[in-house]
């Protein structure tokens, strides 16, 4: 019984866990101002036929602080390369010289920050649900265990472990949100 309590709540960190690395990746996404090549992970190029990262079809490399450059590593990816940047919407017009694709970063104006750092907290609000499905789903897992004969006071204690785990993760949160709003908020 006290070993299946114990599963629960390392399953619940270990998810938890995830959650804030979901967090950090997707926040890494996020314009800050500064020419970033993770701006451009999600994108998937038409490698003949099939969906591909951008990544495994050309060198992406930071030329300054507000240029991006990618350089396919077959010419004829070119097209379908500045096709699938401008599909992404992240704001950038990707420039085709016919053997690299250059893409400056304009200085960010004070909408587009504030549109930025909505969608940061946002990625925040979803990390936010996560760990509190999982939260939830670990309490009816003890719930379960007690039903099956674990006794009340271990239940209580087991759920207020859980509880200070999810308090401990949402403060992760916020405090991963609030480092990234400051980011995009510097001039």
């Amino acid at each position: 019984m006290q070993d299946d309590l114990t599963l629960i709540i390392e399953d619940a960190t270990a998810t938890m866990r995830k959650a804030i690395g979901h967090l950090e990746s997707e926040l890494t996404k996020i314009r800050a101002g500064k020419a970033n090549p993770q701006i451009l992970d999600g994108i998937t190029v038409d490698y003949y036929g099939s969906p591909t990262p951008l990544a495994q079809v050309a060198n992406i490399t930071v030329a300054d602080a507000r240029t991006l450059t990618v350089q396919p590593w077959e010419k004829n990816m070119l097209q379908p390369i500045e096709r699938a940047i401008i599909a992404s919407n992240i704001g950038i017009n990707p420039q085709n010289d016919g053997i690299i694709i250059r893409m400056f970063l304009p200085p960010l104006t004070e909408e587009r920050r504030k549109e930025f750092v909505k969608r940061a907290l946002n990625e925040g609000e979803q990390a936010k649900i996560a760990i509190r499905n999982i939260r939830r789903d670990a309490i009816e897992g003890i719930k379960k265990l007690q039903k099956d004969g674990l006794s009340e006071d271990t239940a209580k204690d087991a759920e207020a472990d859980v509880q200070n785990l999810t308090n401990k993760y949402i403060e992760l949160v916020d405090k991963h949100t609030a480092q990234k709003e400051k980011e995009i908020m510097v001039i």
